[in-house]
């Protein structure tokens, strides 16, 4: 278990050889239900517990390789948790009250305020993977929280270029964003009083939206707690659509990017949430292929004026 450097594209990579080793689990038992090893039996809405199979960890063993000036490498210092959204097993976080997607977000914003403290961590990151096509192999409702020792490559990019935009134009890049996709309002998918959900101009996933809150603010902890309610509200109304689009339930990858947690001023940048769903059409898979992964160049076979539309007049109840 070790970060290794990547000197060509300047990043760091997490090399974790037991994650391979994972045990298969026997079949019928699930880990995250109430009454299991680490999981209260009672007592509790959602819970977030430590990963037993961490890519980063807060003692972490020193490297077995040997570290030069070309193939440098550290420890993999961080922390890896498990967010359980609810004791019921068989839901999904569609199938949650608002209440129930309300506590999600307090216990996110109060681990992103804990662990962002540690004097290692250098960026909070939230996320759910949903879904066996995307790898999940336990269907209990969950998502992940990867306090990363870095700045992960592509939100060093966002502070990039959301810095450079700050500087040249005396605006919040994002804030112009939501601004020209409520002007358009072609690839507004919902929106209520405090968050908007859209499918971007550059989009890069099908029906891949993006949700952002339209006041000005870089993190989870500067929500209100009315705005909390609006972006559980949100969350559950495009989780509603993605579910009757196609008449099932939804795989998808939802990531929140918040501002960095190394104690320098982020005042650029904007929270949002990405989601990246694999589907394309009903029965047709979106595949980031050579282009897409060789060059880093997206093809979108669609447009997203036309896939907004579909999400948007997709039911959601």
């Amino acid at each position: 278990m070790e970060l290794r450097w990547d000197p060509i594209l300047r990043e760091w990579i997490i090399v974790s050889g037991e994650r391979g080793r994972r045990p298969l689990l026997p079949e019928g038992f699930c880990p995250f239900c109430p009454g299991s090893e680490e999981v209260p039996a009672s007592g509790w809405t959602v819970l977030s517990i430590p990963n037993r199979f961490p890519s980063l960890r807060a003692d972490p063993p020193l490297p077995n390789v040997k570290s030069d000036k070309l193939y440098r490498h550290r420890p993999s210092k961080g922390v890896c948790e498990v967010v359980i959204y609810t004791p019921k097993h068989d839901a999904t976080l569609a199938d949650l009250s608002i209440e129930n997607i309300r506590a999600i977000i307090d216990l996110w914003a109060d681990r992103f305020e804990d662990l962002g403290k540690k004097e290692y961590v250098k960026y909070v990151f939230i996320f759910e993977n949903k879904g066996r096509i995307i790898g999940v192999t336990l269907d209990h409702p969950h998502g992940q929280i990867y306090a990363f020792p870095f700045i992960p490559p592509l939100i060093k990019r966002e502070l990039e270029s959301s810095k450079r935009y700050w500087r040249r134009n005396g605006q919040c890049l994002f804030c112009e964003i939501i601004e020209k996709e409520r002007d358009d309002a072609v690839r507004v998918i919902c929106e209520n009083e405090d968050f908007v959900c859209f499918l971007p101009f550059f989009a890069r996933w099908p029906y891949g939206v993006h949700i952002y809150p339209k006041r000005h603010l870089g993190a989870l902890i500067d929500l209100t707690s009315n705005e909390k309610n609006s972006f559980a509200s949100i969350l559950k109304q495009i989780l509603r659509k993605f579910d009757n689009l196609f008449n099932m339930s939804f795989p998808y990858m939802m990531v929140l990017h918040q501002r960095p947690t190394d104690n320098k001023p982020y005042p650029y940048y904007h929270f949002h949430v990405e989601f990246y769903p694999p589907y394309r059409e009903k029965s047709k898979i979106k595949y980031f292929a050579s282009v897409e992964t060789g060059a880093g160049t997206v093809t979108f076979d669609y447009t997203p004026e036309i896939k907004a539309k579909e999400l948007r007049e997709s039911p959601e109840t």
